[in-house]
C-alpha cells in the first residue's frame, strides 16, 4: 500500500561523483546543497575500486556526516541521496542508496522520483522468489536487474529501466562503474557536470557550483550513461517520449539559483510574478512574498506593477520547512514559528501576498491572518500555479484528492476559507509562457497532471485506488 500523505513535499535529491580523490567530500556539499529535496534522511556510499562501502541515516546531511563518519568514507567515486519519504513510507531501512552484496560484486541504487507501477513488478518479482528488505520502490530495480539474465552491467540495467513506468532518475553505482539513467519523460531534473577529469551528477545544477563543477549539460528523457574510468558512453534505453518536466520544479522545489534546462529558476518564477501582473492587477501599497519560493514572483509583480516590494513576512531560518512535520498540528504550530509579519511593513497598507501555490489551504489561512492581525487593512493572495486538483504520482506528495482544497471548492470558496480579499490563481497558459521553454508547444513539454488531470504515463489502477479512494 501506498503511504498516508499529508501536505505539499519535495521529492528527492541525488548526486554523484566518479574519479575524484575526495569523492565523499564533494558528495557530501552537494547533498548539503541539496538539502531543501529532502529533509528525512540521507547517505553516501562510496567505491574504492574494489568494495562499496556506505553510511546512512534519518536526519539533515551534517547530522549524520560528521567528520568522524566522513573519514571512514574512502574512495574515488560516490553516490549520494536525500530524501523526503514517498512510496514506501519512512524508516531507516528505506534511506538511500540502498547498497546491495552478492558473491560477484555490489550495486548502490539511488532514486528521485517514483514508480506508477511498482506493486505489480514487486507481484511478479515475488512470484519469482524475490525477497524485499524495504517497502521503497526503490529495490525494485536491483530485483530486475539481478533477474536480466544479462552478463553486461549495461544490458541488465537497460532490460530492467524498460520495465519501469513512472518517474525516475537514477544513480547505479558498482565496484567499476556509475550508471545515470532518466525516465523517458524527464519528469525529474539531472544534470551532468565536471570537475577536472571527474564527472559529477546532480538534480540540481546548484550542487556544481558548491563543489566547483563546471555544468556539461542535461541528461536526455529515456539515457543511460555509464561512466567508469575509460571515460563516459551515453546509451539510449528507451524511445523518448514527449517531454513532460514537472511544472512545479520551476515554480516551487528547485533552488532559484539552479538551472533546469537552459532556464534559471530565479527568472521563470519572477517571470511568473509579471505574468500575474496582468492576469491580477490591484491597487495596493506593498507587495510581499511568502519566504522563500515565492521571493523572485513577488519582485517580478512589484516590478511590473510599480508597487513596492517590502520584506512583510520574515522566516526564521531555523525552522525547517512545516511540510516536514508528522501531523496537522504540529505543522500549524511549524507555520506561527517560522513565519513572522512585520508590522512595520504591513499595518495600515493594503497588501498583495504571492505565494507560489495552495494545497491544503492550511498555511495559507494562517498567514493571511497573520499579515491582518499585524494591521493590514487588506490582503490579495495572487498564486503563480493553477489550482492543485489532482494528485501526482511520480515523487511529489500531494494529498489524496478529498484533502486538496482546489479538488472540490471554487475559487471564491478557497478565498472565503483562507479569509483574503481576493484570491487569483495564475493561468495553465500564462504560467507555460512565463516560465519560457522553447522544447514544445502549447502544453507539451511539461507534467501538468496536477493541475490539468492530464498525466505523461498511464497509471495504474492499484495506485489509483489508493488515491481516489473515499
Amino acid at each position: 500500500m501506498l503511504p498516508e500523505i499529508k501536505g505539499l513535499n519535495e521529492e528527492c535529491g541525488i548526486f554523484g561523483v566518479w574519479g575524484h580523490v575526495d569523492a565523499a567530500q564533494l558528495t557530501y556539499y552537494g547533498l548539503h546543497s541539496l538539502q531543501h529535496r529532502g529533509q528525512e534522511g540521507t547517505g553516501i556510499v562510496v567505491s574504492d575500486g574494489k568494495q562499496l562501502k556506505g553510511v546512512k541515516g534519518e536526519g539533515l546531511v551534517a547530522e549524520i556526516f560528521t567528520t568522524e563518519v566522513m573519514k571512514e568514507l574512502t574512495g574515488t567515486s560516490a553516490i549520494g541521496h536525500v530524501r523526503y519519504a514517498t512510496a514506501g513510507g519512512g524508516g531507516y531501512e528505506n534511506v538511500q542508496p540502498l547498497l546491495f552484496h552478492s558473491q560477484t560484486s555490489s550495486l548502490a541504487l539511488a532514486h528521485n522520483g517514483n514508480l506508477v507501477n511498482v506493486n505489480s513488478l514487486k507481484h511478479q518479482l515475488e512470484a519469482q522468489g524475490s525477497i524485499f528488505q524495504t517497502s521503497s520502490d526503490t529495490e525494485v530495480l536491483a530485483h530486475l536487474m539481478k533477474r536480466s539474465g544479462y552478463s553486461d552491467s549495461k544490458d541488465r540495467a537497460k532490460n530492467a529501466l524498460s520495465m519501469l513506468k513512472g518517474a525516475y532518475a537514477y544513480l547505479i553505482m558498482t565496484e567499476t562503474e556509475l550508471m545515470v539513467a532518466l525516465d523517458p519523460h524527464g519528469l525529474r531534473p539531472l544534470s551532468l557536470g565536471c570537475l577536472g577529469d571527474a564527472y559529477v551528477v546532480a538534480s540540481e545544477t546548484c550542487a556544481f557550483d558548491v563543489v566547483g563543477a563546471e555544468y556539461i549539460r542535461d541528461i536526455r528523457p529515456g539515457e543511460l550513461l555509464i561512466i567508469n574510468d575509460q571515460g563516459i558512453v551515453s546509451e539510449q534505453f528507451a524511445v523518448s517520449s514527449t517531454k513532460a518536466i514537472c511544472t512545479m520544479e520551476y515554480i516551487y522545489f528547485s533552488r532559484p539559483d539552479s538551472n533546469i534546462q537552459g532556464i534559471n529558476v530565479h527568472t521563470a518564477r519572477k517571470n511568473l510574478g509579471k505574468r500575474m501582473a496582468v492576469e491580477a492587477p490591484f491597487e495596493a501599497d506593498v507587495v510581499t512574498g511568502v519566504p522563500d519560493s515565492s521571493i523572485s514572483a513577488a519582485i517580478g509583480y512589484a516590478e511590473a506593477t510599480g508597487i513596492p516590494y517590502e520584506m512583510g513576512l520574515i522566516k526564521n531560518r531555523y525552522v525547517g520547512r512545516t511540510f516536514i512535520q508528522p501531523s496537522q498540528s504540529l505543522r500549524e504550530q511549524g507555520v506561527k514559528m517560522k513565519l513572522s509579519p512585520v508590522r512595520g511593513v504591513v499595518e495600515g497598507k493594503r497588501v498583495v501576498m504571492v505565494d507560489d501555490s495552495i494545497v491544503r489551504g492550511t498555511t495559507s489561512r494562517r498567514i493571511v491572518k497573520m499579515l491582518k492581525e499585524a494591521g493590514a487593512t487588506e490582503v490579495h493572495v495572487v498564486i503563480t500555479s493553477p489550482p492543485i486538483k489532482n494528485p501526482c504520482f511520480y515523487g511529489i506528495d500531494t494529498s489524496t484528492k478529498e484533502e486538496l482544497i482546489a479538488y472540490d471548492k471554487s475559487i471564491e470558496e478557497m478565498r472565503v476559507l483562507i479569509g483574503a480579499d481576493t484570491l487569483t490563481f495564475i493561468s495553465v497558459e500564462g504560467m507555460i509562457e512565463a516560465i519560457g521553454r522553447k522544447d514544445g508547444e502549447g502544453t507539451s513539454g511539461y507534467c501538468l497532471g496536477c493541475f490539468t488531470g492530464n498525466y505523461p504515463t498511464e497509471i495504474y489502477p492499484d495506485t489509483l485506488q489508493y488515491y481516489y479512494q473515499k
